[in-house]
């Protein structure tokens, strides 16, 4: 969801969803602040473009035993947190060694001795010139807290102290908190459901699917126009009808290029 106006769209909605126009108002006004610079920081690491993202086996280290130590800090590990773990594995395309590996270092991290200060600073320092990759861990650590209903107090001052020390505010956050807690409402609602038949259709059309590459995508956009732009058809003298149907074709195919490109932050 990256989307420059999602901000505005979420806010307004859990707004008005409240019934006082005031409040919708009001959420308006805070998606529009959130559109115009914070989500910049944050929009990396979401559903789609997390598949795009190549992360080191450092940092996957860090994010999954950090990952099990936030889990267990209530006591117990929920099936829930289990489940948005797994779906995160996937979702950042791991390898069967790989996964492995995660659920080994979320088994690791659920230790109460788990060094979890010395892992975050360590990981301050190795991402000094990638300050991005501070903001997808702590994105991709606040979305598997989120997979339950509510967040206990101390794993949220765990979630703090993280942030604190990856120099990400506690106001900044509370904002991707709220994001993605709308997110998940958006994507559980009737309009949610469209806009996923939307991204799943254009896979579909451009004949990828969601573990290609941003490269792979953009490929497969360009050879689809050049087979079915109208100009490569006009040497054949088409008919009217041909010519309707490519140009048809040719602005699906754009159509559905730039809801990936839009998902995928494609350049």
């Amino acid at each position: 969801m990256s989307n420059p106006f999602w901000g505005k769209l979420l806010g307004g909605a859990a707004g008005f969803a409240t019934g006082r126009v005031w409040l919708g108002l009001i959420g308006v006004l805070l998606g529009h602040q959130f559109d115009r610079g914070f989500a910049e920081r944050f929009r990396s690491g979401g559903r789609e473009d997390a598949r795009a993202t190549v992360l080191p086996e450092p940092f996957l280290e860090a994010l999954f035993q950090a990952m099990g130590h936030l889990a267990k800090a209530d006591g117990r590990v929920t099936e829930a947190e289990i489940r948005a773990a797994r779906s995160l594995m996937q979702r950042l395309n791991l390898d069967p060694g790989q996964v492995r590996d995660a659920m080994d270092f979320f088994d690791k991290g659920k230790s109460p001795s788990f060094p979890l200060l010395e892992k975050v600073r360590r990981l301050h320092r190795e991402t000094e010139r990638k300050p991005e990759l501070r903001a997808i861990f702590v994105r991709l650590l606040t979305e598997v807290s989120l997979a339950k209903k509510t967040i206990a107090a101390r794993e949220r001052n765990l979630l703090w102290t993280v942030c604190r020390e990856l120099e990400i505010g506690r106001v900044e956050q509370a904002q991707l908190e709220a994001m993605l807690r709308a997110q998940k409402a958006f994507r559980r609602s009737p309009a949610g459901e469209v806009d996923a038949e939307r991204v799943t259709r254009a896979y579909t059309l451009l004949g990828v699917d969601r573990s290609s590459s941003n490269d792979e995508i953009k490929k497969a956009y360009r050879r689809l126009m050049n087979r079915h732009h109208p100009d490569k058809i006009a040497a054949h003298n088409p008919d009217s009808d041909e010519l309707a149907a490519a140009e048809k074709r040719t602005r699906d195919i754009r159509a559905a290029y730039e809801t990936l490109k839009s998902r995928r932050l494609i350049s």
